[in-house]
C-alpha cells in the first residue's frame, strides 16, 4: 500500500498513491489513519486524487475511520475525489458524513487551517 503522510498545520494529510483502493490494501491504509489518531492527530484529510475506483469494503473502512475520528473529537475530510469515486460516495450517502473538496488546498482552508 502506497500511503504518504503529511503535516499542513493541525492537519493530518493522507495522500493514497494506489489507483484502486481495495479491500487487500486496507489494513495498511486504516492503520496508518489509526496511528495517527492514536499519537492525538484529530484533523484529517485523505486525498483521494489517484485513486479511480474503491470497492465496498474502502468505503465502509472510510466510514468507520470517520467513526473513530469523530468519536475522538476530530474531523476527517476527502479531496481529489474523481469522477467515478464521486458516484460511488455518492450512490452509498457517505458524503452526508464524510466532506467532499475537489483539491487538497480548498480542503486544507476549510479546516480553518
Amino acid at each position: 500500500m502506497k500511503v504518504v503522510t503529511d503535516q499542513i498545520g493541525p492537519v493530518a494529510v493522507v495522500r493514497v498513491s494506489e489507483p484502486r483502493l481495495t479491500y487487500s490494501l486496507l489494513p495498511g491504509f486504516s492503520s496508518t489513519v489509526t496511528d495517527l489518531l492514536a499519537h492525538g492527530e484529530r484533523q484529517f484529510l485523505i486525498d483521494l486524487a489517484p485513486v479511480a475506483y474503491l470497492d465496498s469494503a474502502a468505503i465502509g473502512c472510510l466510514m468507520d475511520l470517520f467513526r473513530q475520528i469523530n468519536h475522538a473529537g476530530g474531523r476527517l475530510k476527502l479531496s481529489g475525489v474523481q469522477r467515478r469515486v464521486q458516484a460511488l460516495l455518492t450512490l452509498t450517502g457517505t458524503q452526508h458524513f464524510i466532506e467532499i473538496h475537489a483539491d487538497e488546498s480548498s480542503a486544507i482552508d476549510s479546516f480553518g487551517a
